[in-house]
């Protein structure tokens, strides 16, 4: 409760500065938890109780939407609080999460039964059911709104759907177990194959597979800044980092141990990185690649999904 009303006040005092910062909700898989980060101030100012081994996140600035896998719970948090303003448990494996702010709605992987959930992102009630490939994991919906894709694992596929009608689209093959995604500031789709150890580039637009990019050992997560996409790689304790325009690797850098989630900054001048293994966050300069700090956080971060947050004052 102390850290919650840290947490309040601390939003009252940067409204009054008419300022914005950057916050980071971490879900803590082992800890079932959620670490609330102040990215600039380098410090966990809150920490919320998530029972049923929390992974997957999706935000908007009403709320913070959590899935813990073992309790097949998806939560709609209060994102001052984190008091769980509703819950819902459905009946299959929910991993992955996104939201779609335009249309209220929030998308949820069922690993066991090979389809999306379509929820109400107020009620969370189901309104709907979409068929995927075998062991859906990652989902991810476009900047512009125009595309859901889900990322079928053990079908070594994607799927693309057009959300405002969500009919499929097309169904694209990748690399080998597909599992985390996200769509490029120019509206390409990378996902990290932790299979084959590589992420494949799609044009979804017109519906192709346009390279295949060698990275490290078993990529999970994806983000972009700089002109450059990050990926986390778990086996390999490092973030490969690749040039948007090129393709071309650049660099790999060191992380936490057993890196995932991973996520940009506003701004785009920082890069964000949950260490499963070393309860920990990593912040990268996204221009200079180096390392600003590490940021402590409660017990095995996972971060799945999108999980910062510009609180625009």
């Amino acid at each position: 409760m102390r850290r919650a009303l840290d947490l309040a006040a601390a939003l009252v005092v940067v409204g009054t500065l008419c300022s914005a910062r950057d916050l980071a909700f971490v879900t803590c898989q082992t800890g079932d938890a959620l670490s609330v980060l102040d990215i600039a101030a380098g410090k966990e100012i809150a920490r919320w109780s998530v029972p049923g081994k929390p992974a997957g996140v999706a935000l908007s600035p009403e709320a913070v939407f959590t899935v813990a896998a073992d309790s097949k719970t998806v939560r709609r948090h209060d994102p001052l609080t984190g008091e769980a303003l509703v819950t819902v448990t459905l009946d299959g494996g929910p991993v992955g999460i996104a939201h779609d702010a335009m249309r209220g709605r929030l998308f949820v992987s069922d690993w066991y039964s090979a389809r999306i959930w379509v929820l109400d992102d107020i009620s969370l009630k189901v309104t709907r059911e979409l068929a995927v490939g075998a062991a859906p994991a990652g989902l991810a919906l476009s900047a512009d709104g125009r595309h859901l894709a889900s990322a079928d694992r053990d079908a070594d596929q994607v799927s693309i759907f057009g959300a405002d009608t969500l009919v499929l689209r097309t169904r694209l093959d990748v690399g080998s177990r597909p599992f985390g995604l996200r769509f490029a500031p120019d509206g390409r789709l990378f996902v990290g194959n932790v299979g084959s150890n590589d992420v494949t580039v799609m044009d979804v637009a017109n519906g192709e597979v346009t390279a295949t990019v060698p990275v490290g050992d078993r990529p999970y997560g994806v983000a972009f800044a700089k002109g450059r996409a990050f990926v986390t790689n778990q086996y390999e304790d490092s973030l490969s980092v690749i040039d948007l325009a090129t393709l071309t690797p650049l660099a790999k850098l060191d992380t936490g141990e057993y890196p995932e989630g991973v996520d940009t900054t506003a701004d785009g001048t920082r890069i964000v990185v949950a260490n499963w293994f070393d309860n920990t966050v990593t912040i990268f300069d996204a221009e200079t690649l180096s390392v600003i700090q590490e940021i402590d956080t409660c017990d095995g971060p996972r971060a799945f999904g999108t999980f910062l947050l510009e609180e625009a004052q």
